[in-house]
């Protein structure tokens, strides 16, 4: 190369750079806010990591071209109404809302900007979207109830302890779809009686477990909310104490002393719902993307606990189970 040649090279590769920088520095930061819950519980920051890491995985790294607000509800509706007129008000690109309560709480405050679900029971019934395919608005997300969900919790806790002949199913209406599940349970053909126990407080709880073991043979379906997920603890410790088996919905219950545990893998929902999160900063409207299903779900036992409750799990149902707590 002739010298004159490649000092024009050079020259226009070294106008260029400060070109580069700059256009680097005039990346636009987006704003997303997030609703949720359990900010105390190592489950809510686990998935908070999920959504994070899966945002990184696609380009976005919060402080970079990221802003990241997220607000924690911890299951009290009053809160979570205010934490959600909080999000909005500042103006986000979009906000990423954990459950029922909070995709209510957010529509309540705006019907144009984007809105991502992570774990809505049923978002049609709840008049978040026109349908599954097409939801039409300016929500969409991801489910985390499969039908099957009821029958199959029904199901386990007779498989385990197959005495049981009557189930409690423990809710909070103000901050979880119990109903949906409750409708789904009555209609599942289980051999168990299904009884509505719709709690709003510690001493809710405590009445609704007494209720059940006045007469025998009962057992406790824990539905995943905020509320369930809070007085878990209790739920346990109640379970011990009338010596009732129950099944959990979160997977990390057993670990905590609770007998078997059944539910969707929330971890992944908000590793997936990163992907909605890209598409709509980068142009795609909520509308025309179709609310997704949960594709995979996690058991857990805890071995102790059946020993404890004189319950012995089958060979069977310990090779499926995704973590055994012996």
């Amino acid at each position: 190369m002739r010298r004159r040649e490649l000092i024009a090279l050079l020259g226009g590769a070294a106008a260029s750079w400060p070109l580069a920088a700059r256009a680097q520095q005039r990346e636009r930061m987006r704003r997303i806010g997030v609703l949720m819950g359990l900010a105390d519980n190592p489950l809510g920051q686990t998935y908070r990591t999920a959504l994070l890491d899966g945002l990184g995985e696609l380009g976005w790294t919060d402080g970079r071209n990221l802003r990241v607000d997220i607000r924690w509800a911890v299951g009290s509706a009053e809160r979570t109404r205010a934490l959600a007129k909080e999000l909005i008000d500042e103006g986000p690109d979009l906000v990423v809302a954990q459950n029922t309560a909070m995709v209510a709480a957010l529509l309540q405050e705006t019907r144009s900007l984007p809105i991502v679900f992570v774990n809505v029971a049923d978002p049609v019934g709840s008049g978040f979207v026109t349908s599954v395919p097409r939801p039409g608005g300016n929500v969409t997300g991801f489910t985390g109830y499969e039908p099957s969900l009821a029958g199959k919790w029904l199901g386990l806790l007779k498989e385990i302890a197959p005495r049981v002949t009557r189930a409690a199913l423990l809710f909070n209406p103000d901050t979880g779809p119990g109903f949906t599940f409750l409708r789904a349970a009555e209609t599942a053909s289980s051999g168990i009686k299904v009884i509505g126990a719709p709690v709003n407080g510690t001493s809710g709880v405590e009445h609704a477990v007494e209720e059940l073991v006045r007469e025998p043979n009962g057992g406790v379906i824990m539905l995943p909310d905020n509320f369930t997920a809070i007085h878990n603890k209790l739920i346990v410790a109640l379970a011990a104490r009338h010596r009732v088996p129950a099944i959990y919905p979160f997977r990390y219950i057993p670990s905590e002393g609770g007998l078997i545990s059944y539910g969707v893998d929330v971890t992944d929902l908000h590793r997936r719902a990163a992907s909605y999160v890209d598409r709509i900063l980068k142009g795609a409207r909520p509308s025309d993307l179709p609310v997704q299903s949960p594709t995979k779900f996690v058991m857990g036992i805890n071995v102790r606990t059946a020993r404890a409750l004189g319950l012995e799990v089958s060979p069977t149902l310990l090779a499926t189970a995704d973590e055994v707590i012996e």
